[in-house]
């Protein structure tokens, strides 16, 4: 089974994944802007695979904790469900 990740912050009280509107207006209320930094960072592509593209995701979201200064990124992760 695989896994899909998003990227949070530390103080955000929403789950990106059942609450993503209250997460974004709250991300973005605060100044994170979390979706577009993650947007600028992984390198996906039309030409790749809803995996590979998954994969990217997941690798920039893991260089953006590694490199967080401030230590408010983190990510987290669901077991993905097949359809």
């Amino acid at each position: 089974m695989a896994k899909k990740c998003m990227l949070t912050t530390i103080d955000n009280p929403f789950d990106p994944f059942e609450q993503f509107t209250s997460w974004l207006l709250f991300d973005e209320e605060k100044g994170y802007h979390s979706c577009s930094y993650l947007g600028r960072i992984a390198r996906t592509s039309d030409q790749l695979s809803d995996e590979e593209n998954d994969l990217e995701v997941e690798r920039a979201i893991d260089e953006i904790v590694r490199y967080d200064f401030r230590n408010i990124y983190k990510k987290v992760t669901r077991d993905a469900v097949a359809i």
